[in-house]
């Protein structure tokens, strides 16, 4: 099972987990582990302040640009999602026309506007460990569905787990709730 490029969406029995209403998007999955970013929980930071902080000049087009939280892991460091219509020494193909990069170099082509069409900024992000995310699967924490780019950079964040959920023909407000009869 190779689950690159695909959304994980969480059962219900995640109510009141960290990852409780996210969707993930996984960047990389091998036998050592697996490693995504949550792409539908903006933080309270826009991409004007993050810029500003780490020393980039912009003008306040990114003022309503939110930074995501990408996951519990390694909330100081940043990632950037990206189409592949501009290519960065330091980014990792993903396929599927998307890159992924940590590099300084996409955070100033995006603030001199002559970033990637697509782009999101995470903070942190989700890892699994040799073996954790596929037990998880058999044990009905998530469901698994192909990743979509129009829901990724397209759709509004709070409509993307939902979105990703109808694509397999899901409901995620029908499946029930764990709790007392």
């Amino acid at each position: 099972m190779n689950l690159k490029h695909h959304f994980l969406l969480p059962m219900p029995t995640l109510a009141g987990d960290y990852f409780a209403d996210s969707l993930t998007y996984i960047c990389e999955h091998t036998e050592e582990g697996a490693m995504g970013l949550m792409v539908n929980r903006p933080s309270e930071l826009s991409l004007l302040e993050l810029m500003s902080q780490i020393g980039l000049k912009t003008n306040h087009r990114l003022l309503e640009t939110p930074v995501l939280e990408g996951g519990p892991v390694s909330t100081e460091q940043g990632f950037v999602l990206h189409s592949n219509d501009k290519q960065y020494a330091s980014s990792a193909e993903l396929g599927n026309t998307l890159l992924l990069s940590t590099a300084m170099e996409v955070l100033d082509a995006i603030a001199r506007d002559c970033g990637p069409a697509e782009y999101m900024v995470a903070l942190g992000y989700a890892g699994w460990g040799a073996g954790q995310l596929e037990a998880e699967i058999q044990n009905n924490v998530w469901l698994t569905t192909l990743a979509d780019p129009e829901v990724l950079f397209h759709a509004p964040f709070e409509t993307r787990l939902q979105q990703a959920a109808a694509s397999m023909g899901v409901d995620l407000r029908l499946i029930a709730r764990p709790g007392h009869a």
